[in-house]
């Protein structure tokens, strides 16, 4: 993954949506969607919820106490 994937699953872990993304990154949506798209490819996910399990499961995103 790149650094910017990286920041990506991160945010999509801390539960913004693709549009907060893009505002906090200053990004594009479309730029945001398709690294995603590469985030889901590249870790064989079906979808946003299991890239949140990877977040947590990686230790990118730690649960709040």
């Amino acid at each position: 993954m790149t650094d910017r994937e990286c920041e990506v699953l991160f945010l999509i872990g801390s539960g913004l949506s693709n549009l907060e993304i893009a505002s906090h990154l200053q990004l594009s949506l479309a730029t945001v969607k398709t690294h995603v798209g590469r985030l889901l490819a590249k870790l064989q996910a079906r979808d946003r919820a299991q890239l949140v399990i990877v977040a947590y499961e990686t230790g990118l995103v730690v649960p709040a106490k």
